[in-house]
């Protein structure tokens, strides 16, 4: 089973994608911030990190920077979502990450997107 490390700290989100991709077969573990997030990593590699960009503490650049920084982490593909547009959010350089969501998505999209980094391509 593959995991899934879903980082926002909007409650509501997080409950939502939880149950939707456990539904799809995915292992989630949650994070309310980057901190957080990297915590979380200590105890469970994730096959790929689903992070929100805008959080309190720590937010999604300087979680990816973190992960990029580290030889443990810099290997899984995270993908980013933000309710910015990416063009506002690339204004200080680029966000460098497998992809990018702008919410709200399509969660087909996403899935889809999910299953292609984790090497679960198979379709219901």
């Amino acid at each position: 089973m593959k995991t899934v490390l879903l980082v926002d700290d909007e409650h509501a989100i997080l409950d939502a994608l939880s149950g939707i991709l456990e539904d799809e077969g995915f292992r989630v573990v949650t994070a309310g911030n980057g901190r957080e997030a990297l915590a979380r990593m200590e105890q469970a590699k994730p096959d790929v990190a689903l992070v929100d960009v805008m959080m309190p503490v720590m937010d999604g650049r300087e979680l990816l920077r973190e992960m990029h920084a580290d030889a443990r982490w810099r290997d899984i593909p995270v993908v980013m979502m933000s309710a910015v547009s990416q063009s506002i959010l690339t204004r200080d350089g680029p966000l460098v990450c497998a992809d990018f969501f702008q919410k709200p998505f399509d969660l087909w999209k996403l899935l889809d997107r999910l299953r292609e980094l984790t090497g679960m391509h198979e379709h219901h």
